[in-house]
């Protein structure tokens, strides 16, 4: 019973990171900014909501206010002139 615990714990903390990154990853990859790679590209560490932003992820919490968008709009990058 311990075993099976420990497994699906492992489970879990493995594919939780993995389920947040990859629908903005994916997104971003398809509309050609290969260089975003993963979390990292916006968010320093972990992302999460409330989290600390990257330079990258600080364009486009100012574009969203900007704008006065709902939710950032990852064609905004085309507009970002950071690395």
């Amino acid at each position: 019973m311990r075993i099976a615990t420990l497994i699906a714990a492992a489970a879990l903390i493995l594919a939780i990171p993995a389920q947040a990154k990859m629908p903005w990853v994916k997104k971003a990859q398809e509309l050609g900014f290969a260089e975003v790679k993963d979390c990292k590209a916006c968010h320093v560490g972990m992302a999460k909501k409330g989290g600390e932003l990257a330079e990258r992820g600080k364009f486009l919490e100012d574009m969203k206010a900007k704008k006065k968008a709902a939710e950032v709009d990852l064609t905004w990058l085309k507009e970002y002139k950071g690395k």
